[in-house]
């Protein structure tokens, strides 16, 4: 994996939903209250550091200072590394001081929501490092984990990858249903540059006929969809530039090379948010 400097902070968009996101995982993990933590002595400090056992791009720490903020408790920490960052295993992430009772509650949800976000980062450097110097850009789809699109989409740029819509009200994705509703192409593209003139468009293809179709539309971007690699890059021949290329569909770490050199601009994969692996972090205590 390549080295990367420091991701800034979470764009304002990211920012408004963490509040509501770190609530809710207290509420879902704490209920009544800890119980557990309450065998410890009320007045006890504790100190406690964080490791990865595996190399990882970081993605999170908005989140964990959320939590220590909405439990209280006058919690200290000390970032070793800063989101985007790649780390390696057995390295310390962070260290962490104050209540002991405090500590305990924070650290499944501070973990929980670390090990998702560092997991989305660190599959998408994987397959944004594969693509380097292709000149195709990786991005992430609709296909997040419910409650945490924002998140997991925050998480994508922190890995290299970038952000394709957000959701269903800032960019057409013209599907094959919405193409039949309005008889062709050409009318759906027409039906959504009346509505929202400066929304991006997207169209799906299935075919090079549609693809001839689309570019003489005013849409952004064609989606190739379950294209071949030759007729990807024949698309990319007839397009020449006049439109955005982007390939979709049974994208994976073994093609996405070849797939990046037929010419395309764009290569989105649902499996940057859905099918990642979550990173295996320990919290080690002491009081």
């Amino acid at each position: 994996m390549t080295q990367t400097s420091a991701q800034p902070q979470p764009p304002l968009w990211v920012k408004a939903d963490i509040p509501a996101q770190i609530s809710h995982a207290l509420e879902e993990d704490i209920g009544s209250g800890d119980i557990t933590a309450e065998l410890i002595p009320a007045t006890a400090q504790a100190q406690a550091t964080l490791i990865t056992r595996e190399d990882m791009v970081l993605c999170g720490q908005a989140w964990v200072e959320e939590i220590l903020h909405q439990l209280g408790g006058n919690l200290k920490i000390k970032w070793h590394h800063q989101d985007g960052d790649f780390v390696q295993a057995n390295d310390v992430i962070f260290e962490l001081s104050g209540r002991a009772r405090t500590i305990l509650t924070a650290e499944r949800p501070a973990l929980n929501f670390l090990q998702t976000l560092s997991g989305t980062a660190t599959t998408t450097r994987y397959y944004a490092d594969l693509i380097a110097g292709t000149g195709a850009t990786l991005l992430d789809t609709r296909k997040t984990i419910p409650g945490l699109r924002t998140a997991q989409k925050y998480a994508v740029t922190c890995g290299g990858g970038k952000n394709h819509r957000i959701g269903l009200y800032d960019a057409f994705l013209l599907k094959e249903n919405h193409i039949a509703a309005h008889g062709s192409i050409t009318e759906a593209v027409k039906q959504a540059k009346q509505l929202y003139p400066n929304r991006w468009v997207e169209v799906e293809t299935e075919t090079m006929e549609q693809v001839k179709e689309a570019m003489n539309t005013e849409c952004d971007v064609i989606m190739l969809d379950n294209f071949s690699y030759a007729d990807m890059t024949a698309a990319a021949k007839l397009v020449n530039g006049k439109v955005k290329l982007e390939a979709s569909g049974d994208i994976t770490a073994d093609n996405i090379v070849q797939v990046a050199k037929t010419g395309v601009d764009y290569i989105s994969i649902g499996a940057l948010t859905k099918h990642l692996k979550a990173i295996d972090l320990s919290l080690r205590l002491s009081i």
